[in-house]
């Protein structure tokens, strides 16, 4: 009877590893995925130099998110399998689309000298996607945020 219950003990002790491992390498390819997404992210907005990657409003009108930076990004996403479900921005970020969060930081001219043209960058904000119930309960999700900055985009205003 002793060596039954040595023997469920040993299969309990290696089923709590096999979770512990299987929840690690699930929470690296998860971090993996919003790492690339975010390095995606940027390289769009940089290559678009801001410009239509984000959701406009015009007059009232419904946001416009189906221009060509954020239909590239979505295509991206859905090739690499990224849909975070519940991604939360800070205070002054903006979702788009449940995919990414981004924030305009405008440049107060230290960043690249004095001239007439408007200096911002973007701060890009991507979720790690973790299903694990008690770990987001216990940890919280902005734990779980990766995010970056784009390169200074000048816009010229002549």
């Amino acid at each position: 009877m002793q060596d039954a219950f040595g023997g469920i003990l040993n299969i309990f002790l290696i089923a709590v590893f096999l979770i512990i491992v299987e929840g690690i390498l699930a929470v690296t390819v998860s971090y993996t995925k919003a790492f690339k997404m975010k390095n995606y992210v940027i390289a769009s907005i940089e290559q678009y130099e801001g410009s239509g990657c984000f959701p406009t409003n015009e007059a009232g009108a419904a946001p416009v998110s189906d221009t060509a930076c954020v239909q590239r990004i979505r295509k991206y996403a859905k090739h690499i399998a990224y849909s975070p479900a519940n991604l939360k921005c800070w205070d002054d970020y903006t979702n788009v689309e449940g995919l990414f969060c981004y924030g305009e930081v405008k440049d107060d001219g230290s960043l690249k000298g004095q001239n007439t043209a408007t200096n911002k960058y973007y701060r890009v904000i991507t979720q790690v996607d973790i299903s694990f119930p008690l770990v987001n309960r216990i940890m919280g999700l902005r734990f779980f945020q990766v995010s970056g900055d784009t390169r200074l985009i000048v816009l010229n205003t002549d």
